[in-house]
């Protein structure tokens, strides 16, 4: 799925989530919804570790900072050649896991929200990847 597309659900998923949170200042729910658009996409930024650890150098990396517009507009060519299609879910479910769990300990709430953001996420790639086998 592409960043565009994450963002585009991330940033339902995000306001609908600080809508429900309940005692939350203005302030903390528009920190709150720019986190969730955050890691909506951002997340994403694993698959490049993904890629160094298959492919065992840095340069899908590289050519994505060197040339950031050629990132965003055509990501289906950013990991040519590199299946990471297992891991990139995996390692998502995990960072969503631990960052729960981090979030639980100040704030349950909190906790929730971030990882209804991550499930969404996670489901969307899911679908996504479903519908291309």
């Amino acid at each position: 799925m592409e960043s565009s597309e994450h963002a585009a659900i991330g940033a339902v998923v995000s306001a609908v989530g600080v809508l429900s949170l309940r005692d939350c200042s203005l302030e903390t729910r528009l920190a709150l919804f720019g986190y969730g658009l955050l890691v909506s996409v951002f997340i994403d930024l694993d698959h490049f570790a993904w890629a160094r650890l298959q492919e065992g150098d840095w340069s899908h990396l590289t050519r994505a900072v060197t040339n950031p517009k050629w990132a965003f507009v055509e990501q289906d060519d950013v990991f040519e050649g590199v299946e990471i299609d297992f891991q990139r879910l995996l390692s998502h479910v995990v960072i969503g896991g631990v960052t729960t769990l981090a979030f639980w300990l100040f704030s349950p709430a909190i906790a929730v929200y971030n990882a209804v953001v991550v499930y969404a996420h996670v489901l969307a790639d899911l679908l996504r990847e479903s519908r291309l086998a």
